[in-house]
């Protein structure tokens, strides 16, 4: 597969991630760690097919890379779950989005990656486009919920080391993803029980947005950003993902559930920049 053709994969996960936020408040009325272990299931399940095939291979699977996958992602949901229920979300999520930049950081680290200026001007400004997005709304500083603030600093750096290390085990083949995804359910499950009351969607949207969850942004986008930073522009797809936030944004507001304002413009300039920069790096 060509660097090119991974690449472009890799940002499928990108546009997949811009309808979480849609299928998420189809879903709202389920707990939210009884919601990803429900769609860490069918994300498992959906990469059944693959992991049949490359079963002999799986078999060769280092210890460690199946750690890393389920803490990255299970360990970047929980954290999510947690920045969510202990800070204001708006500066939660912004403080989490810096996986991205730190993506772009790291990656100079990868042997046969050079880190350039561009890329880190160009991830810098898609932030500040991500930041006039994410940060609306956004108050003043709450009654300290730090708590809050390290859960979703460890996002950043949680899907960020994950992202950046799935490129040095590139040996494993993506169908391990389906193994991670199954041992987070059951994780998530386990978190579930502990920690919330069983409730089903009551409606046929709810039950159809779950399923969509686990099909597209929590399911088949994994697979898809293992491929893109495996063998993809992992500089170029760390700035690109600044794009997320911006187009669920749009889907929203399409949706008819947010709003148009002002600075969506600017923001969308500022990430189309940011990209256009670092791919010319």
């Amino acid at each position: 597969m060509s660097r090119t053709r991974a690449t472009a994969l890799g940002f499928g996960a990108v546009l997949l991630w811009a309808v979480l936020a849609l299928f998420t408040v189809g879903a709202t009325e389920v707990p939210p760690l009884q919601l990803l272990a429900v769609c860490f299931l069918t994300g498992g399940l959906v990469g059944l097919p693959w992991l049949w095939r490359d079963r002999t291979a799986l078999g060769r699977v280092r210890p460690a890379v199946w750690l890393m996958g389920v803490a990255g992602i299970f360990g970047y949901h929980f954290a999510y779950v947690m920045a969510l229920r202990l800070a204001p979300p708006a500066q939660a999520s912004l403080i989490a989005y810096l996986w991205p930049l730190l993506i772009v950081l790291f990656s100079g680290l990868l042997p046969g990656e050079h880190l350039r200026r561009g890329h880190v001007l160009g991830a810098l400004v898609a932030f500040a486009g991500a930041a006039l997005i994410v940060g609306r709304g956004a108050s003043g500083p709450a009654a300290a919920p730090w708590a809050g603030y390290a859960a979703a600093m460890a996002c950043a750096f949680i899907w960020s080391g994950y992202s950046v290390l799935s490129r040095r085990a590139g040996t494993a083949p993506t169908a391990s993803v389906a193994v991670f995804c199954l041992l987070s359910a059951l994780l998530a499950a386990a978190a579930h029980l502990m920690f919330e009351a069983t409730v089903w969607p009551e409606t046929l949207t709810g039950w159809l947005s779950m399923l969509a969850l686990g099909l597209g942004p929590i399911g088949l986008a994994f697979y898809l950003w293992d491929i893109g930073v495996k063998r993809g522009d992992i500089q170029l797809l760390g700035v690109a993902a600044y794009a997320a936030p911006l187009l669920s944004t749009l889907v929203l507001i399409g949706a008819g559930l947010a709003e148009p304002s002002p600075g969506l413009l600017l923001a969308a300039g500022l990430i189309a920049g940011g990209a256009f920069w670092a791919a010319r790096a």
